[in-house]
């Protein structure tokens, strides 16, 4: 009896530690589910987690791992490439996950290193070793047409599957044309078949043009033997973008005449929702509802950067098989969860050494500045548990559930040996670390952003209180961490 007392007093403690108490399954979300760098959302549903990646204007690639959608906001940022290459290692915009035999592709836009933007973006791909979506992922290709202009710009691809046949779809100019949808078939999920686009919409009606003559972000929408491509028209700079709709009706996919275009949009602003677009498809765990992601501004003078924010919400069917998306629900409105999510939403994290198996933490719980960052038998300790917040960088700062203070690299030194510790917060970059996926089964190191070097476990040892430090990346187990929901 005592004993049962003692362990439901320790989880009252426990629980009343913030940021340390159990999670509880999510009934519900909240719209933004990204406030920083959200452009461009792509939004998938797989194997009980959602992964979601953006626009990053930079040459480094993030993913968000959540098992629900309240999650999200404050899941984990983790990157997943990089790219210094001359000819393609900036600007990544637009990037979309798709599967095809039990590898991830990763298909995004980017230019050249020192080029003015944007007239050098072209899209590439990347595939993954295995059936992880956050890979890791090699270089495949870049993919482009010999009369895409000027030399082969090309943003916005998505694959899509019609007729047995795979073909990617693209925003990009052909033949001194406006910017419209341009599609082409392939031979892989990396390789164009043939040399050249087609064009099959171009921006006609007067709701395609405010602002700027666009259409672009074109997505494959099927269901039913229906085909939709939902895309983007007008300018993504100003509070009328909004989604079109193109329907297949049979024939040559690469020819224009095969597809319709609704004469009237199908999701534009409301109320203090401005620019909604480009746009991406995901199914509830379930596999009941169908679901859009998108990114809108919440003021009329929003750009076309990173002040827009992920936002997602179910919709429906027409009685005809056409998708019904309603309008754009107000920011900061409660919405039910997506049906079948069973999971918790995590509140802190674990972050285990894939060497040793013990976790990293603050030595006994100490709150002073200066106190010990170590490895210890796991135990689930709040001292054990980590909030991982987004700076809106693509990085993140650790912050301890016990103590509230976050991992520091002491003095901001910079040789291997220096030692980890806690501190308070001081809004520096040594206090900034990159999530950098590294091995299949969830293996990341912790690089720093101000040194670029790793969290070591000191001497690889594997004892209780062993020391975590900075060092030169190895490449070895005793740098690579797994990062657990608490």
């Amino acid at each position: 009896m005592i004993r049962r007392v003692l362990a439901a007093l320790a989880l009252l403690l426990l629980a009343l530690v913030p940021g340390t108490g159990p999670a509880s399954a999510a009934t519900s979300y909240t719209n933004p589910l990204k406030s920083q760098k959200g452009a461009d959302p792509w939004l998938t549903y797989y194997d009980g987690n959602y992964y979601l990646i953006n626009t990053s204007f930079t040459n480094t690639l993030v993913v968000r791992k959540s098992p629900t959608l309240q999650g999200l906001p404050t899941a984990p940022s983790v990157q997943v490439w990089q790219d210094t290459t001359a000819s393609r290692g900036t600007n990544f915009w637009a990037p979309e996950m798709h599967q095809f035999n039990g590898r991830w592709y990763i298909y995004y836009s980017a230019g050249a290193v020192g080029a003015a933007c944007c007239d050098s973006q072209r899209t590439h791909v990347l595939e993954s070793a295995g059936s992880d979506p956050l890979g890791p992922y090699t270089y495949r290709a870049m993919l482009t047409g010999s009369n895409l202009t000027p030399g082969g710009w090309l943003i916005d691809a998505s694959p899509m599957t019609l007729n047995g046949r795979l073909y990617l779809l693209g925003s990009g100019f052909i033949g001194g044309s406006a910017q419209s949808l341009v599609i082409a078939p392939m031979s892989n999920p990396y390789t164009i078949s043939g040399s050249t686009f087609s064009r099959i919409s171009s921006p006609a009606h007067s709701w395609e043009t405010q602002g700027g003559t666009v259409n672009e972000g074109p997505v494959a929408l099927q269901r039913g033997g229906q085909t939709f491509v939902i895309y983007s028209a007008s300018a993504c700079w100003g509070p009328d973008y909004k989604l079109g709709q193109l329907t297949y009706n049979g024939g040559d996919p690469l020819s224009a005449s095969s597809w319709v275009k609704k004469p009237t949009p199908v999701f534009q602003r409301s109320g203090n929702v401005y620019g909604p677009g480009h746009n991406g498809f995901f199914t509830s765990p379930n596999g009941s509802e169908t679901w859009i992601v998108y990114h809108a501004n919440s003021s009329s003078s929003g750009g076309c950067d990173n002040n827009r924010t992920t936002r997602a919400q179910r919709f429906t069917w027409n009685s005809d098989g056409t998708p019904n998306f309603g309008t754009p629900v107000a920011t900061g409105t409660s919405l039910p969860a997506p049906a079948g999510e069973t999971a918790a939403t995590p509140s802190a994290y674990t972050i285990v050494n894939r060497n040793s198996g013990k976790c990293l933490e603050v030595a006994g719980g100490a709150t002073a500045d200066g106190a010990n960052i170590q490895q210890w038998t796991c135990n689930g300790g709040a001292n054990q548990r980590w909030r991982i917040e987004d700076q809106a960088d693509d990085t993140s700062r650790l912050v301890n559930a016990a103590t509230g203070k976050v991992a520091d690299v002491a003095d901001c030194a910079s040789a291997d040996g220096t030692d980890i510790r806690q501190w308070s917060w001081l809004n520096n970059t040594c206090q900034r670390f990159r999530l950098v996926y590294t091995a299949t089964g969830g293996w990341v190191r912790l690089m720093n952003a101000a040194t670029g070097k790793v969290a070591d476990v000191a001497n690889c040892g594997t004892g209780d209180g062993t020391d975590v430090r900075l060092w030169s990346w190895l490449d070895n187990t005793c740098q690579q961490w797994s990062v657990r929901p608490a």
